[in-house]
């Protein structure tokens, strides 16, 4: 579909997608100031050459016939400089930049920051699992995920399995001077530049989408004879499905030679699409000799690929009550046989795969005023489901108010609504262990935190931001910005570490408000 195409994220020289913030109390910085780099580069031969200002010095005090300067003619430079602006909020949809004027990010607010860009940018990615524990806290961190590299020509797409690694806190102003800290937590503060390092294979059409098996919560991997599954959705119409073990063990093993024929392949293909292309894809929470994943492509379509001891088999019979292209899919955390889709036909539909007709069970019709591009469906408290549109709003519904197709209830009414961004909701997510917490990626470069628990006291009513300008919803926690963000994604495994894909590459961190 044109709005997710490829041909968007080709990066912009003028804007190099830094991040900014939006906090509860806090600022997004925009002044003319240069753009925060990630890293400095250090000279090695620094400290053997002298700089311009210490030759002019030298020469000043050896000639004796040096000019005096008239500091009645020439103002000292404190009082003719200029200092820059004030920073103010910047908020995408209702303010624009000044030419003279760039987005500096507010690193007070951020635990953690970085930015990475790659040779070739990604429509979706997925958070994998690793084996160095759950609920980890320190630093360095390390970080896995699977994404789909869109090459310039179609010999050029890939696979990729993505190492991150030397993810640092990030250094704010004075830190060194900070007499509070431990002298422990010294290697925790370095700022030095992440390590990305990647194992990829050809990929035939550009990744629309892709998703990883979902593995139990456990601090370690499967051994590494059992296969770690990710499906592609293809340009072409098709969906692979691969085996990506070998290339993570390629990371992390020195010399590793696996068996290349397991992974420059995908171990099966699913052609029930015909040539219809898609991007809803999930893979049920199950075991790996029992997997199960669900796809629906732009023709209304939604197909059931389950595994077995011998291998993977299509099933041929679609699920087919949309009436327009199928946007995203979630199966239900709680009942196996149960999933939920949501589609450019404005509705949200629950299904049964047990069901003879194909037919779904309950709907959610006009959730949006226009396509339902994404939804996600809260793995703690199991009633609650969330959507964003094609018009830019958010919503949270509950099941428990859902109407079931064989009544005639009332229409389903959400429990919460907010418009705060002003272009389609391009990814959005709860929070793996806070049920009332959520994030959100949208096309009006911002990636949003959330919080539903927060409520909005009487005197907190028609709040306003710094510039006093527009309403901030209460629920509202963060605003990260990124060029052109497409898909955005919490880290299972270290709490509030987020991750997110836009034009220029990949952006890594934690804010201190979550």
């Amino acid at each position: 579909m044109s709005k997710r195409s490829a041909t968007e994220l080709v990066p912009n020289a003028e804007n190099d997608g830094q991040p900014f913030e939006k906090a509860s109390g806090s600022r997004i910085k925009r002044g003319m100031a240069h753009n925060d780099e990630m890293g400095e580069f250090e000279d090695a031969w620094e400290d053997e050459i002298e700089s311009d200002e210490e030759v002019v010095n030298e020469e000043l005090n050896d000639d004796e016939n040096a000019m005096e300067i008239d500091e009645e003619v020439i103002p000292a430079v404190e009082d003719s400089e200029e200092q820059p602006p004030p920073g103010k909020v910047f908020i995408p949809g209702y303010h624009t930049l000044d030419e003279d004027e760039i987005l500096e990010a507010d690193e007070s607010v951020y635990l953690t920051r970085h930015s990475m860009s790659v040779d070739y940018p990604s429509l979706s990615f997925d958070v994998l699992r690793d084996s160095l524990g759950d609920e980890r806290q320190s630093f360095p961190a390390t970080a896995y995920f699977v994404t789909g590299a869109q090459g310039e020509t179609m010999k050029k797409n890939e696979l990729r399995v993505c190492k991150l690694s030397s993810l640092h806190k990030t250094q704010k102003n004075g830190d060194s001077d900070s007499e509070d800290e431990d002298d422990d937590d010294d290697d925790d503060r370095l700022d030095e530049d992440p390590v990305l390092e990647y194992r990829s294979v050809l990929h035939v059409g550009g990744v629309n989408r892709i998703r990883a098996q979902p593995l139990p919560s456990s601090t370690a991997l499967p051994p590494v004879s059992q296969p770690y599954h990710v499906a592609t959705w293809a340009e072409t119409g098709k969906v692979h499905i691969w085996d990506v073990r070998p290339l993570i063990e390629s990371l992390d093993v020195p010399g590793y030679a696996g068996n290349k024929d397991r992974t420059q392949s995908p171990v099966f293909t699913v052609n029930s699409h015909g040539r219809a292309e898609g991007f809803a894809m999930d893979w049920a929470a199950s075991g790996p000799s029992s997997l199960r994943l669900l796809t629906g492509d732009i023709h209304s379509k939604i197909y059931l690929t389950t595994s077995t001891p011998s291998g993977f088999n299509a099933l041929s019979q679609p699920f087919t009550s949309h009436t327009s292209s199928v946007e995203d899919i979630q199966w239900s955390p709680s009942e196996p046989t149960v999933f939920a889709s949501c589609s450019a036909d404005k509705t949200i539909q629950v299904w049964d795969v047990r069901g003879k007709g194909r037919q779904s069970v309950a709907s959610i019709d006009e959730a949006h005023d226009s396509d339902v591009n994404v939804i996600s469906w809260n793995k703690s408290t199991t009633y609650l489901l969330l959507s964003g549109g094609d018009e830019g709003g958010i919503k949270a519904w509950d099941f428990r108010n859902m109407k079931k197709k064989s009544t005639t209830g009332p229409v389903s009414v959400p429990i919460a609504s907010f418009n705060w961004h002003k272009a389609p909701i391009t990814s959005i997510e709860w929070h793996p262990t806070e049920e009332s917490m959520f994030l959100a990626s949208s096309a009006d470069d911002q990636v949003t935190l959330w919080d539903l628990a927060v409520e909005q006291d009487d005197d907190e009513m028609g709040t306003t931001d710094s510039s006093g300008e527009h309403n901030v919803p209460a629920q509202l926690l963060f605003s990260h910005h990124q060029q052109n963000v497409k898909e955005a994604h919490w880290h299972p495994q270290i709490p509030g570490w987020v991750i997110s894909t836009g034009a220029i590459g990949f952006d890594v961190y934690k804010t201190i408000s979550v």
